[in-house]
């Protein structure tokens, strides 16, 4: 059974959450990415929460900007700082103080999971990434490879003023059509879809704000800002084991991301699956359980 509630910050942000399993029992956090929402981990939340499986407390809010979580007007809100706060915040109010058994993330969420590992690792004991670029890969490959550079282009249509009326449009078809790239979404049932409907109905323009707020995203025509972008070590380094899940026919973020990572994350488990696209969550929740089960 998932239980859903709406939970206060202490800093004045509220996200509505999921989550399965006893309280007191070691806690596994889920956070998804763009244009998703927590519900999107449910089969985990209830998988890892049975006994057989850890029995483990597991955990999916709807970031900030997403769903019924609070929604800052502001871009500047949507900053990692900001990110990595509420999820910190979050961490000490369902783990009471221990670290969790793992930080479980896909896109954006990832993008938060890497801040919060760099920054307070002593909050988790294990991270799993999936599909989420390494902030000093990524933007290794915005500055110098076409291919990424190429496939990176819609983070700035993102941006533009009227993006989240014409994704809304013709009930979100556009938005439809993004989870379609690449592996022909099976997965995708009217069921499926109206839980989608559902998020996106509370509005779209706070998950774009993630695009709005990042230095990470490709140069526009005729502007130069990546080149002159610079990540020192000290944000990139990961000191918690990781095991990064990776769907190689992911079309936006490429598997050359992922070359070089031992230099920033020294204990690091990399597992590729062969047809899996970015939403291989959906796809393959079986091997991604399996491997997630292995790794804790």
């Amino acid at each position: 059974m998932i239980e859903t509630w709406q939970q206060d910050l202490p800093h004045g942000i509220q996200l509505s959450c999921r989550a399965a399993g006893a309280k007191g029992q070691p806690v596994l956090m889920f956070l998804h990415g763009f244009p998703e929402a927590a519900f999107v981990w449910d089969e985990m939340l209830l998988h890892f929460s049975k006994p057989e499986n850890g029995g483990y407390r597991c955990v999916a809010p709807n970031l900030r900007g997403y769903e019924k979580s609070s929604q800052p007007k502001d871009v500047a809100s949507y900053r990692a700082k900001f990110l990595v706060q509420d999820i910190a915040a979050l961490i000490q109010i369902e783990a009471g103080g221990a670290p969790l058994k793992a930080l479980v993330a896909h896109d954006w969420g990832g993008g938060v999971a890497w801040n919060l590992a760099n920054q307070l690792p002593q909050l988790m004991h294990k991270l799993v990434i999936i599909n989420s670029p390494h902030p000093g890969t990524f933007l290794r490959d915005l500055k110098s490879n076409p291919a990424q550079i190429a496939a990176s282009e819609y983070m700035n249509y993102f941006c533009e003023p009227q993006a989240a009326a014409e994704l809304s449009a013709n009930e979100f078809e556009v938005l439809f059509g993004f989870l379609a790239k690449g592996v022909k979404p099976t997965w995708l049932t009217p069921e499926v879809k109206a839980h989608y409907r559902a998020a996106w109905s509370c509005g779209l323009q706070g998950g774009l704000n993630y695009y709005c707020a990042s230095p990470l995203k490709p140069n526009k025509p005729g502007e130069n800002t990546l080149q002159n972008l610079e990540l020192p070590n000290s944000m990139l380094h990961i000191n918690v084991p990781t095991l990064l899940l990776w769907g190689l026919k992911d079309v936006a973020l490429l598997p050359s991301l992922n070359e070089g990572l031992a230099e920033h994350i020294p204990q690091l488990t990399y597992v590729p699956i062969e047809e899996g696209s970015h939403w291989v969550v959906h796809e393959h929740p079986h091997i991604v359980q399996r491997e997630i089960s292995a790794f804790l």
